[in-house]
């Protein structure tokens, strides 16, 4: 039935959105760890990757994870010579994190959750009057 493919592919999307918002909740919470000795690399920042991927059984596209990666760059750095990581000028090597980039990925994959999840109230309500009728 239509009314159950709607809503497995709605759960996939928020399955792949839920992924999301947890690596950004990663990333918000590391954005201050530094190396702990002089060299250590400091955090990096986490990225997803989305795929679609055909589901044979629903005989749909669903999107999926297809990867967990990390954003490659240089780190920025913060004078803080009296840091255990600090090299012999006095640098800290941060997080490539930035809290406003973050906050933008939280609220797509928030509107995309919610999207998600209001498809898949709809459908359910359908499929809950179809039954209603049906009796």
């Amino acid at each position: 039935m239509d009314l159950d493919r709607a809503l497995r592919i709605s759960a996939a999307g928020m399955q792949a959105q839920a992924t999301r918002l947890r690596v950004v909740a990663e990333n918000l919470a590391n954005r201050d760890s530094t190396g702990s000795t002089q060299g250590a690399d400091p955090y990096r920042r986490k990225t997803v990757t989305f795929r679609n991927r055909m589901d044979r059984e629903l005989g749909a596209e669903t999107v999926r994870v297809s990867r967990v990666g990390t954003q490659q760059g240089d780190f920025p750095l913060r004078y803080d010579p009296s840091h255990p990581a600090a090299d012999a000028r006095g640098y800290v090597r941060t997080p490539n994190v930035d809290s406003m980039m973050e906050t933008m990925d939280m609220r797509e994959a928030q509107r995309s959750y919610a999207a998600n999840l209001q498809v898949l109230e709809v459908t359910r309500g359908m499929l809950t009057r179809t039954i209603e009728a049906l009796r």
